[in-house]
């Protein structure tokens, strides 16, 4: 759950802007569109799959250790 307090001298635009950080990061509105349809769970299988895919890839690419 994502909260934000405001400090003394923090105005609401700021204080938005940090709740919006904070709900990328936990990837809440990511989550809320992956759950506005139903996904199959071959699908889902198959975006996890690429996305550990995606992450060893860029390991790689990072420690240069590519083809």
């Amino acid at each position: 759950m994502a909260k934000v307090v405001l400090s003394g001298d923090e105005t609401v635009r700021d204080a938005l802007r940090r709740f919006k950080k904070i709900c990328d990061k936990e990837g809440i509105i990511n989550k809320s569109k992956r759950n506005a349809y139903y996904e199959k769970p071959s699908e889902r299988r198959r975006r996890e799959e690429s996305r550990k895919v995606k992450n060893i890839k860029r390991a790689q690419y990072k420690t240069g250790v590519t083809k």
